[in-house]
């Protein structure tokens, strides 16, 4: 009888986990699905379904009205293009950095590497609007120096948007790449440098070739998360710098127009080609 009744448990248990984690998932996606589901309702209103269309994401290329306020495309395309051009350019940045910084920590014995590690986890476990928050104030002590030494006035923008997302983004590239360069066998590399290469050699035909699947990675990972974030870029913008998702912000705090869930399903999908990006690359890795 005691085996049959462990059994039992056993699958009363796997029963539970099962029900727990549909649940869990449902709770978590099931928003999302109901908003992507909506961006092709027929209605301006999403208490009711009143058939399928694409007007909504029509009317992103020829302009909408939120209440009263006429949005035009080009403020659409001005905000997608200021979300391009901070993502390109900070995951370029971090992705070198992350990259530097994982072969130091992994290669390299030197002071203070201990505490270099540490700092490079913070930004991944801080909360984002102490980051942000952090960031304002530096920015804003920087400014005021700067304009007391040199009388030149400084302003948030695109600059400071960048810098905030390499601040972020460098940790992620880094901790990415370091796994990959620990799976690394050093006697391939000791190999070439026997064989006369000098460091910088062993680099660009060894090295990188091995751990390019994993900064390459690294580099989509961080774009996404620069793409999707919002608390960072809204401590750090300023007049004429607004991202895609500040703008989205500005939306909601307005009569919510049907085109928000357009929007709002667009992002979703490019995060979510880049998250796949990123994890078929990792796996990719993970097999050679």
């Amino acid at each position: 009888m005691k085996p049959k009744a462990d059994s039992t448990i056993r699958s009363l248990g796997r029963y539970a986990l099962w029900i727990i984690t549909i649940l869990g998932l449902l709770f978590l996606y099931l928003p999302i699905i109901v908003l992507v589901i909506y961006s092709f309702n027929d209605s301006r209103t999403n208490a009711v379904w009143r058939g399928f269309t694409l007007k909504w994401y029509e009317s992103l290329l020829a302009g909408f009205n939120v209440g009263s306020e006429e949005i035009g495309s080009e403020i659409i395309w001005q905000a997608f293009s200021n979300s391009m051009i901070v993502g390109i350019i900070s995951t370029l940045l971090a992705t070198i950095m992350g990259t530097a910084i994982a072969i130091a920590l992994e290669r390299f014995r030197f002071r203070g590497r201990s505490l270099l590690e540490g700092i490079l986890f913070l930004p991944i476990i801080i909360p984002d609007i102490t980051m942000g928050v952090a960031l304002l104030v530096f920015f804003s002590l920087i400014f005021q120096l700067i304009e007391t030494l040199t009388g030149a006035y400084l302003v948030f923008g695109l600059p400071t948007i960048i810098i905030g997302h390499v601040a972020f983004n460098i940790s992620f590239v880094a901790v990415t790449v370091r796994g990959r360069i620990a799976e690394l066998d050093p006697s391939i590399e000791e190999a070439a440098l026997d064989l006369g290469a000098n460091e910088w050699r062993v680099f660009w035909r060894i090295t990188f070739p091995l751990i390019f699947p994993a900064v390459l990675s690294g580099a989509l990972l961080a774009f996404t998360l620069s793409l999707d974030d919002f608390v960072i870029t809204f401590f750090t913008s300023g007049v004429g710098s607004t991202t895609l998702p500040l703008f989205v912000y500005g939306l909601v705090k307005k009569p919510v127009p049907p085109t928000i869930n357009a929007i709002s399903t667009l992002m979703l999908l490019a995060s979510l080609l880049l998250v796949l990006g990123s994890m078929t690359l990792q796996n990719q890795d993970n097999r050679q």
